[in-house]
C-alpha cells in the first residue's frame, strides 16, 4: 500500500478533512487487513508498538507487511439484544441503554436489532442522535421471559375444559409437553453481518451482543455464519449477562460434549474473530463493559499485507505474534496476549 507526502516546501490547497476523510485507504483484493489488540498482563491495551514489533502468517507462511496503523478508527457497529432472557435480566439491562450510546462517538454509525425466537431490526444504521436516542428509549419498555415452571395441567393447563381430568369431547387425556424456548442468536448475528457486510470498508465492523449467550432453534449454523463474518472482516463482541456473567458457571456453560452444541457460543464467536466477551453481572458491571468493549475494538493496531495465495474461496490461517524477546513479566518490559482473528475467507467468498 504505497502512500505519498507532501514535502514541508510544497504548496498544497487548505482541505479541512471530514471524519471520513481521515478513515480513507485503498486496497485491492488480494490486500489482508487484520486488525490486532495487543494487551499486558494487566489487562490493558498495549501502545507503542511498531511494525517491526509483529510478524504475520497465512497458512503457516510468514507475510510482508504493506501497511501499519495504531490510529483509531469510525466504527460500524450493530448492536444486537438478547429479549429471551428472563425479565429480571432484561430489565437489568434496559436501565444501562444511556450508557451504551454513550459508549459511542459522533463519527460512528449503530444499527440495533433484537431476538428471541425471531429476529428484529429494530433500527437501521444511523449516526449517534436523537433518533438513536428513541430507539433505546423505546427498548427500555420491552419485557423479557416470566420465570417459573410451564403450567402444564389443572384449570389453567393448556389441556382445555375437563370433567374428572377427562377433556370435554375427547375420549382420552392428549399428551402435552411444555414449550421448548428459542434463543436464535445464530440467526440475530447472521442479520447483522449480511447489513455489515454493505457498509463502507474505511470503517471498523463490529457486532456487538448483549446476551447470556444461549442458542437455541436458529435456522443458521455456526459454521454459515462464521463464514460470513470471516469473510466481511468482522469483529463480534459480548457482553455477557446473569448467569453466564459468573465466573464459574459461565465456564460450565462453555463446556460441551462431543457433537452436542454448546449452550454458550459468544465466546467461540469472539476467539474466531479476534474480539471478546467481557462479562457483567451487575448494572454497574455491564455499563463499564460497553465503555472496555467498544474501547478495545475502536483502539487497536491494523496490519496489511499483500498475499500470494492462489484465488481460491478455501479458509486460510491467520496467525498474529508480536516480538517480546526479554519478556519477564515485569512493568519494563511486560509479557502481552495478542488477539486476532484466526482466519479468513477471500473477498472472492463473498454472498
Amino acid at each position: 500500500m504505497k502512500i505519498t507526502t507532501v514535502s514541508p516546501q510544497g504548496t498544497t490547497e487548505v482541505h479541512t478533512a471530514t471524519p471520513e476523510d481521515l478513515y480513507k485507504f485503498s486496497v485491492t483484493t488480494n490486500q489482508v487487513l487484520v486488525p490486532v489488540m495487543v494487551k499486558d498482563e494487566s489487562g490493558h491495551l498495549l501502545s507503542g508498538l511498531l511494525p517491526r514489533d509483529f510478524a504475520v502468517f497465512e497458512d503457516g507462511k510468514k507475510q510482508s507487511l504493506n501497511f501499519f496503523t495504531a490510529d483509531a478508527f469510525a466504527l460500524s457497529a450493530a448492536v444486537i439484544i438478547d429479549q429471551s432472557m428472563a425479565d429480571v435480566a432484561l430489565q437489568k439491562v434496559n436501565q444501562t441503554f444511556s450508557a451504551l450510546e454513550g459508549a459511542f462517538s459522533q463519527y460512528d454509525e449503530v444499527a440495533v436489532y433484537s431476538y428471541s425466537s425471531s429476529v428484529s431490526r429494530v433500527s437501521s444504521f444511523t449516526a449517534v442522535n436523537r433518533k438513536l436516542t428513541a430507539t433505546f428509549d423505546e427498548l427500555k419498555t420491552v419485557s423479557g421471559r416470566n420465570n417459573g415452571v410451564p403450567i402444564m395441567d389443572g384449570p389453567l393447563g393448556p389441556q382445555g375444559p375437563t370433567i374428572n381430568n377427562i377433556p370435554v369431547n375427547q375420549g382420552t387425556i392428549p399428551a402435552i409437553s411444555p414449550p421448548r424456548e428459542s434463543h436464535v442468536l445464530n440467526d440475530a448475528i447472521l442479520a447483522a453481518a449480511v447489513d455489515l457486510g454493505k457498509r463502507e470498508r474505511s470503517r471498523r465492523k463490529v457486532i456487538f451482543v448483549i446476551s447470556d449467550g444461549r442458542e437455541a432453534r436458529s435456522k443458521a449454523g455456526y459454521k454459515d455464519v462464521m463464514r460470513v463474518l470471516l469473510t466481511n472482516g468482522i469483529l463480534v463482541y459480548g457482553v455477557s449477562v446473569e448467569g453466564s456473567a459468573i465466573p464459574v458457571y459461565g465456564k460450565l456453560q462453555r463446556f460441551h460434549l462431543p457433537k452436542m452444541q454448546p449452550s454458550d457460543l459468544l465466546p467461540k464467536y469472539a476467539s474466531a474473530t479476534g474480539g471478546e466477551v467481557i462479562n457483567g453481572f451487575s448494572r454497574e458491571a455491564i455499563e463499564n463493559a460497553y465503555a472496555s468493549a467498544l474501547g478495545d475494538a475502536r483502539n487497536q493496531y491494523t496490519l496489511g499485507y499483500f498475499t500470494r495465495a492462489t484465488p481460491s474461496t478455501a479458509y486460510r490461517d491467520i496467525e498474529v505474534t508480536v516480538d517480546r524477546p526479554s519478556c519477564s513479566r515485569s512493568s519494563v518490559r511486560p509479557c502481552v496476549d495478542v488477539i486476532s482473528k484466526n482466519g479468513y475467507y477471500p473477498a472472492g467468498a463473498r454472498q
